[in-house]
């Protein structure tokens, strides 16, 4: 063979071999990442169902809250101040003069 043919195999087969190799090298990164990230799913999925709950505690609270001031709204005082009303006396009416 001669030497030129065996340079261009030799450069070509280094180019193959870097491209497969960080192909290679990709993947098992891709993998370890996936494998870290799976690991992790259901400690993030409870915290997240955590402030879920957080949330919707609130805002059954406030609920509470707005329902309770609209339901004392609603029924008013049972104190009045006025006092008693006054009531019907019969008056004497004049008689009208001619």
């Amino acid at each position: 063979m001669e030497r030129p043919l065996l340079a261009v195999l030799l450069l070509v087969g280094l180019v193959i071999g870097c491209a497969v190799g960080s192909a290679y090298a990709r993947a098992r990164r891709g993998w370890s990442d996936y494998q870290t990230v799976k690991k992790s799913v259901p400690g993030a999925r409870r915290g997240a169902w955590s402030l879920i709950r957080g949330v919707a505690v609130k805002a059954g609270v406030i609920a509470l809250l707005l329902f309770g001031a609209a339901a004392y709204a609603a029924v008013g005082d049972d104190d009045e101040t006025a006092g008693p009303a006054p009531s019907q006396s019969p008056t004497q009416s004049e008689t009208p003069h001619r």
